[in-house]
């Protein structure tokens, strides 16, 4: 397998009959176990209202990760922006960058992470879209550097103690609008190929194709987001990825509930259609041995020649997913 960097990119999954609270401890244990590995870094995303993922507020359970570890990157994979007041933002991430010197990324994103009138409750102004994400990142910039114009509404507000406490920013999508964004910002950028393998190529292509040289970056560098499961045998990483299948098709359903546990997806009552959509689901994410994970992700990486490679591993089972990432990155010797 290429040896480009790993990171992780966390859910804090909450299976049934769990509490937020052993989720964060299992991501704290996460993080500590992957330091030691070689990970580069350790991302959190934002989602709100969701029973099953815990990571609503990717701030603090940075601040908690980055002073359980010591060498790993910790941030947010990402902050959806328009669901916040960008001063808020940049004093948050300010505050994380101040207590953990080099060591914080800022990833932001535009979509609501939600359903709209979870977002509304947010404060979004249009839950529905992001489109108002190159004048918010402006205005993130403005707070960090003190550079807003003489006739900007907000040239007299020192935000203290984002000025001076910047983190490296990074672009998160999964549509060619982000794709485009990031390149003519000169910025680094994520794509969700976990959730949008479709537009994968399109978009990397297109930030690649837009991508303008910035202050903070030289030449593009691109990160891919991808589901990674690895066991011992093809049919336990199956056995372990199953509840990750479950709980995909019952976002797509619009149902609510706890990460499902393996029993549980193993006893859940398959219509034809839905093993369809799992078959699908297994068909465009990377789950098998060490040998048959070796072989998919050589292709992915080929194919999207992406600089680093961020792996979602939210099997239910805490031991098992540690031991994933450490079969992950054996593969790389």
């Amino acid at each position: 397998m290429k040896r480009i960097p790993l990171s992780v990119l966390d859910l804090a999954p909450v299976r049934r009959g769990s509490s937020a609270s052993s989720a964060f401890a299992e991501s704290i244990e996460l993080s500590r176990h992957v330091e030691a590995l070689g990970y580069r870094r350790h991302w959190f995303a934002e989602h709100h209202g969701m029973p099953g993922i815990a990571a609503a507020a990717p701030s603090v359970l940075i601040a908690r990760v980055a002073a359980a570890t010591s060498t790993i990157r910790v941030g947010s994979g990402g902050v959806m922006l328009p669901n916040h007041a960008p001063l808020a933002i940049a004093e948050q991430f300010g505050t994380l960058e101040a207590l953990f010197p080099g060591r914080i990324d800022l990833g932001i994103g535009r979509a609501p992470g939600t359903d709209p009138l979870t977002a509304s409750a947010l404060g979004r102004e249009d839950p529905t879209s992001g489109d108002g994400l190159p004048a918010m990142l402006d205005e993130l910039y403005g707070f960090f550097r003190g550079q807003f114009s003489e006739d900007h509404a907000y040239h007299t507000i020192r935000a203290v103690p984002a000025l001076g406490n910047e983190p490296p920013i990074w672009l998160l999508g999964s549509s060619g609008y982000s794709a485009k964004v990031a390149g003519r910002l000169g910025l680094p950028f994520a794509f969700a190929h976990h959730f949008s393998p479709a537009n994968t190529l399109p978009a990397l292509q297109l930030y690649r194709e837009t991508f303008r040289p910035s202050a903070a970056l030289s030449r593009p560098e691109a990160m891919i987001g991808a589901t990674v499961i690895v066991a011992e045998t093809d049919a336990e990483a199956r056995r372990l990825a199953l509840p990750s299948a479950l709980a995909f098709l019952r976002v797509r359903q619009g149902k609510r509930d706890a990460y499902p546990t393996i029993e549980e997806a193993e006893a859940h009552p398959w219509t034809s259609e839905e093993r369809a959509f799992a078959e699908k689901w297994f068909a465009q994410n990377v789950v098998g041995s060490p040998a048959s994970v070796r072989e998919q992700l050589d292709q992915l990486l080929e194919t999207t020649r992406a600089d680093e490679l961020m792996v979602l591993c939210a099997v239910p089972d805490a031991e098992a997913r540690k031991r994933s990432y450490t079969l992950l990155r054996e593969l790389q010797g």
